[in-house]
């Protein structure tokens, strides 16, 4: 009875250690990514807060803007009272155009801030899928899209979906802001029945829009990756 107690004992300590054994260590790739993403999402959250700081300093600076342009308006309006009506109407037009041109000096000044974060962290990503037109025989059932390891997208082709891929048309499975660092993008499409996987590496850069392309030709994934500073993909 006391070997079979102990025999239990041990097994119960060794499973544990059996079971921390098997899992994996991380890639040094997967431990920069990740320091890296820690590091920008700190850097963004301490934008944000700057930005949150800026526009508390504007709601006061405009509320005092605006009590000392009601306190000029008032002292004018009193004094105006003892002119003409004329030179009281051009004085007051004189002392409204000067407020709006305040008001929109401020508006410029933080929409340039705004701007300013967007550009820090800006980055977007658009993934398109198109099949290659001269393959009639070229049936799509399936896609499954992950980025980072993450799902994104799913999509099932029907068989006009699929004559709209062989006239030319082009699914974007993906379109998102994302964070200015290299990403890993994996596709996974059945094709004529049999499922074909492709994954890339995506350096996204600041302020541009980089594009993946997965293509379907015989029957296989061709991968074409480009930047642009606009919007449209072609």
């Amino acid at each position: 009875m006391i070997r079979l107690w102990c025999a239990v004992l041990i097994g119960l300590v060794a499973a544990p250690a059996a079971t921390h054994a098997q899992q994996p260590e991380p890639t040094p790739q997967q431990q920069a990514y990740e320091q890296r993403r820690e590091q920008l999402l700190r850097e963004a959250e301490e934008t944000e807060q700057r930005l949150a700081e800026l526009r508390r300093q504007r709601v006061m600076l405009q509320a005092r803007v605006e009590a000392a342009i009601a306190e000029d308006l008032k002292q004018r309006s009193e004094a105006l009272m003892m002119s003409d009506a004329q030179t009281a109407l051009q004085s007051l037009d004189s002392v409204l155009v000067q407020s709006r041109d305040n008001l929109a000096s401020q508006r410029d000044r933080f929409q340039s801030l705004g701007d300013a974060v967007r550009r820090r962290t800006g980055a977007v990503m658009i993934i398109l899928l198109r099949a290659d037109s001269a393959a009639a025989e070229q049936t799509l059932a399936g896609a499954d899209l992950q980025v980072n390891a993450v799902g994104v997208a799913t999509r099932t082709y029907n068989e006009q979906m699929n004559s709209a891929l062989r006239l030319g048309a082009v699914d974007q499975l993906y379109r998102s802001d994302v964070l200015p660092t290299r990403h890993t993008v994996q596709l996974r499409v059945t094709v004529n029945g049999q499922p074909v996987t492709q994954t890339v590496e995506v350096d996204a850069q600041g302020e541009t829009v980089t594009y993946v392309q997965f293509a379907v030709r015989g029957g296989q994934l061709v991968p074409r990756t480009w930047t642009a500073r606009g919007s449209t993909p072609f």
